[in-house]
Formats: structure tokens, sequence, C-alpha cells
């Protein structure tokens, strides 16, 4: 039996704004030292049998999800969605990329797992993958319930039905209820919370998608035949993926198909997907409050505080989510905290630049972060990792100038190529084509200083491009 696990990547944590944002969505947020994504790979590679797993992802996260990999020495393929189109799509991807890598004949088992999850004991979660794997053989589509806890309107639930070797028939899938139907289906106990995790062979996941969602399984195979490798990654084509419907693989094939069924997973389990989630997920004190970074408490319960950058203190406050970034802080009742994503709609509605990305951004060779900026100026601090190149390109609307301030910079300017040392600056002209690569070993660190009439990320030319991203 092979097992391969599918990791799903293409979400953006909307309502853990602001620490999760578009451009660095939520399941690689630092938690301390650990990923949401990298716990999860961790928890898929422990289990038996598997193969190099499948990872599915935003194309704009995509040396996210490489770098994470990598610093983890976790080989996988990477397949990237140009445009978001829900879970249906993802994993048909996947299921085509399985059988496509590892034949038709091997037809191995999709262990399909959301990359924001929070699950404990292993042992535990080891077990029902064992028990699914006993369903998936005999062709059905595994769900994995979650035994709720309390009554909950913010998530789906599944009703088991007959018992089956390894789990249970799923007689119903229940919408996210109202507080009196979950009272309701918790009091009565065959009911779960539905996990959005599955298992089952990639050929029956293709076999009922073809039967009950044949638009999304024509355009994905269409996407699929047209793909082409690029570096790490596996691109399909963008023209056929964007014509796919947008659809979740419970509405598309899991609330038609005969052959559902659910296991259940008795072990703590979250998804993390609001901030009262999350402060559920971690250690609270002794009045409650769950505190990450440099927090002071005086007087304050069951409260959720988390400082990045600076001293976030609470006195005389109870059950509000404080959350402080670079450039926003959000104060909000954790009663609340489903409704963070309503927030950042607006947010995003007046192009306010906090709703995308943090003032440290994230890029294939390692990141910038605005320190200060004005009318016709702006500062950056760059950090450029070790052997890494930026593209080749210019700019209409700004010229640079570049100090060095730790390690050795190789410097393109127009004709000219030179070696910066620290303390050592040089000026890019408007208009003139210029690079710049660490040849170093160790990280190269320099501040740039634009000026000019525009000064936004779009006023990049680029002619040449380590990474594939100059527009043809």
């Amino acid at each position: 039996m092979m097992l391969l696990p599918v990791i799903l990547s293409g979400g953006s944590g909307t309502r853990l704004w602001p620490l999760s944002r578009t451009g660095y969505p939520k399941q690689f947020m630092d938690l301390g030292g650990r990923t949401l994504f990298g716990d999860t790979l961790q928890r898929a590679l422990k289990l038996p049998d598997t193969g190099a797993p499948l990872v599915v992802c935003n194309e704009s996260h995509r040396f996210m999800a490489a770098s994470a990999l990598q610093l983890r020495g976790v080989q996988a393929h990477i397949l990237l969605e140009p445009v978001p189109r829900n879970t249906a799509p993802a994993i048909a991807l996947a299921a085509l990329a399985a059988l496509d890598l590892h034949g038709e004949a091997a037809d191995p088992l999709l262990l399909v797992l959301p990359s924001d999850h929070a699950i404990s004991p292993q042992e535990t979660f080891v077990a029902a993958v064992a028990e699914a794997a006993r369903c998936a053989e005999q062709g059905r589509l595994v769900t994995f319930g979650v035994p709720p806890t309390r009554p909950e309107t913010g998530f789906g639930y599944i009703r088991r039905g007959a018992a089956v070797p390894g789990g249970y028939t799923v007689a119903a899938f229940v919408e996210k209820p109202e507080m009196e139907q979950a009272r309701r289906m918790l009091e009565q106990g065959d009911c779960y919370w539905n996990s959005g995790m599955f298992l089952f062979r990639a050929s029956v996941y293709l076999r009922e998608l073809d039967t009950y969602a044949p638009d999304i399984a024509e355009a994905c195979r269409k996407a699929w035949t047209k793909r082409a490798a690029d570096r790490d990654f596996l691109r399909v084509d963008a023209e056929a993926f964007a014509a796919c419907p947008s659809d979740s693989i419970d509405y598309a094939v899991m609330e038609h198909t005969g052959q559902a069924c659910v296991v259940p997973l008795e072990a703590e389990w979250n998804d993390l997907g609001s901030w009262n989630a999350l402060y559920d997920s971690v250690p609270h004190d002794a009045e409650g409050n769950a505190c990450t970074g440099d927090v002071m408490v005086q007087d304050a319960r069951n409260c959720y505080l988390h400082g990045s950058h600076r001293l976030v203190a609470a006195l005389g406050v109870d059950g509000l989510a404080v959350v402080e970034t670079a450039d926003a802080v959000l104060v909000a009742d954790k009663r609340r905290a489903q409704d963070v994503k309503l927030l950042l709609q607006s947010l995003k509605a007046q192009k306010r630049p906090e709703a995308e990305n943090h003032t440290r951004v994230l890029r294939p060779w390692g990141s910038y972060e605005v320190l200060a900026q004005g009318e016709r100026f702006q500062v950056k601090r760059i950090i450029v990792g070790t052997g890494q190149v930026l593209s080749l390109q210019l700019h209409h609307h700004r010229a640079e100038h570049w100090v060095v301030v730790r390690g050795t910079a190789r410097v393109t300017v127009g004709e000219k190529v030179m070696l910066l040392h620290e303390d050592q600056s040089t000026y890019i002209p408007l208009g003139t084509v210029h690079r710049l690569e660490n040849p170093g070993k160790i990280p190269l660190e320099i501040v740039e200083i634009q000026s000019g009439v525009y000064l936004g990320e779009d006023d990049i030319v680029r002619l040449e491009d380590t990474y594939g991203r100059v527009q043809k």
C-alpha cells in the first residue's frame, strides 16, 4: 500500500489578520519556532509507507512552500494553482499527478490534509489513518470526523450511518448549524465535526468527480495535460485551470457519492481558523490569558495577547484578542473572532497595503522590509540569501541608492559590474538596467533608498530572472 500525503496550502487565513495576510498566509506564520505547514508535513511523514508528498499551493506562495520543504529536507512535488479554485480542483490535480508519477497500476491512496490544522496526539492520528485505509482500499471516499466537545456554529458536521469495516457510512452532511441545532447534534452523539481531511484512491476520486462534477474533471485534465515543469514546481495550464468551476470537495463530490465513509478521529483537533481557535490551542495562565511575545498583563482575563515588535500591555480587560504587528494592531472581542474577515474586506476595498503584505515581504531570494516612506521617497532593508540573485531589471519612475550594511554585494549598473563591501554604496539612476547578487557565504544586507514620483512594486521591468518571473 502506497500512501501519498496531499498537503493543501492554497488558503490565505483571512480571519487571522493581521498576522496572516494574502502575501503571507497563516500556514507559514512563525508560531514560536514552528509553522502549521511544517507541523502538517511532520505529521504526515511519520505515517508508515508514505511516498513523497504532493503540495498544492497558490503560485504566489510557491517559494514559501519550497523553502519550508527544503528547511526540513523533504522531497516533494509542488503543484501550482494559477488561480484559487477551492478544494475539489486542487485535489483533482493531486490525483492526476499521483497517477502520472506512480502509474495507474499503483493507484496510490491519497491522504488529503489542509496545512493549517493542529492535531494531537500523533498516535491517535496514525490509528485513525490506518482505519481509514481499510475503508479506502474497498473503494470508499473517507472523511475524518472529530467528536464534538461543544456546540459549535463555525464547523460543518457529518452524521454517521451504518457501521462498515474501519468506520461508518455517511448519513448526511450538515452545514454550519445554528446554536440550537448544534446543541441537539451534540446530545445525539452520532454527529462529528467535519475536519476537511480525506483518504481515498486517486482513481476513485477522479471517477466520482467525473460522475458528479464532470466540468471540474474535464478542466483539470486539460490543465494537467498542458503542464510544464519549472525548477521545483509543476505548472498546470493557466487558461485551462482558470476556466475550471470553483467548488469544494464536499459540495462537488462528498455530498453526492454513495461511497462516502466517515472515520472518527478522537484527538485534539483544531483548524485554527480564528483567534478564538488559536487561543484554545495554546497554554493559558492562571487567569485564562494566552500570551505570545513581549506582553504585560495586569488584572486581565481570558485574553489572547500577541506582541510581535513592541510591548503589549493589557489592564482590566476580559475576553479580548489583541494582536500587534509592525504596521497594524487588532483589538477585538474574542466572541467576534469570525468577523475579522469582514474587517479585512473593508481594508481591501480601501486598497490598504496592510491587507496584503507585512512590512517584511518574503521573496525567493530573501526578503525586504519597509523602514520609512513619505512623499517621493522610501527606505527598505533588503536581505539577500547566500548565493541568491535578484532579477536583471529597471524602473521607469524611481532611482535607487544602495548601501551595504553586511556581507558582499555583486552589483550590475548598466555595463558596469562591481563588488561592494560593508559601508560602500552605489547609485542606480532612473531607467538604468541593474542587478544585485550575493556571492558571499553570509546573508547580504543592504539599505535601499528609493526616490521618484512612483515607488510601487509594479514599477519593476524584469529582463532576466532566475526564478521565472519575467513576463512573456
